[in-house]
């Protein structure tokens, strides 16, 4: 397995931390689980904490997997909020992902910190 998954629910939303390698296959299926995650426990508001190793994904590459899982009937009908704990990430990329993300409908915002996301989620809910 790519990555690990651990689920803890925090009253109104799911703290959603994930590990491992950072690919397309690895993001993919770590969104895929966490809708199913968020179906299972009926719950529509995530916070996704990634700290996955090795280079950021390209721009397509994020194009691709955000639009793929924006489009899905059964997405994150919620607020999501996103922190990428690597900080050799390109904050540019996480941006244009947060753009894909809304510009599909999606509720989605990317964070510098856990608590400044967790703040905001708050505050949505």
């Amino acid at each position: 397995m790519a990555y690990a998954l651990d689920v803890v629910p925090r009253g109104t939303y799911l703290y959603i931390s994930v590990t491992g390698e950072n690919s397309v296959d690895t993001v993919s299926n770590y969104l895929a689980e966490v809708q199913e995650w968020c179906q299972r426990l009926n719950c529509a508001n995530v916070l996704i904490v990634e700290n996955l190793e090795g280079p950021s994904l390209t721009t397509s590459s994020v194009y691709g997997v955000v639009s793929k899982i924006s489009n899905q009937p059964d997405r994150i009908a919620g607020k999501i909020a996103y922190v990428d704990l690597n900080p050799l990430h390109d904050a540019a990329v996480l941006k244009f992902g947060e753009d894909v993300a809304v510009n599909r409908g999606v509720s989605a915002r990317v964070f510098a910190t856990v608590s400044e996301a967790e703040a905001w989620l708050e505050s949505q809910i």
